[in-house]
């Protein structure tokens, strides 16, 4: 179930869902998400939403990568995901957008529930 969030501090929605994503799954300040991620950034000469840099990032976490079978890319959406994974936290990344998903409902400023997603990070227990 879609589930309204901005954690951005000045309730902007800008080129910052990767911030905003890692904000609410860490449940952590949105200014903490962005010089995490800065950090990583600068640790392998490389910009803070690059996949290098996040992969680096949410690996530490406790993270693994999983890939979105491809046995129907236009009808499986954000949304399906949630309903299909009602337990636990998850980054979801699309083309071009990342979504937070926990406990089977995903967060964002505006719905993100139709967009196709290709791959996600799933919290490991």
């Amino acid at each position: 179930m879609y589930r309204y969030a901005n954690p951005n501090p000045i309730n902007k929605v800008t080129d910052d869902c990767l911030v905003r994503t890692l904000s609410i799954i860490m449940d952590i300040p949105w200014e903490k998400a962005y010089m995490d991620l800065c950090n990583r950034g600068l640790m392998i000469y490389d910009m803070p939403n690059q996949d290098a840099t996040l992969s680096l990032y949410l690996r530490e976490k406790g993270y693994t990568r999983h890939i979105i079978p491809n046995e129907c890319s236009v009808c499986y959406t954000v949304a399906d995901f949630a309903r299909e994974y009602p337990e636990g936290k998850y980054v979801v990344l699309t083309s071009g957008h990342a979504i937070p998903v926990i406990d089977g409902d995903y967060y964002d400023a505006t719905d993100s529930g139709r967009l196709i997603p290709q791959y996600y990070w799933k919290k490991e227990r």
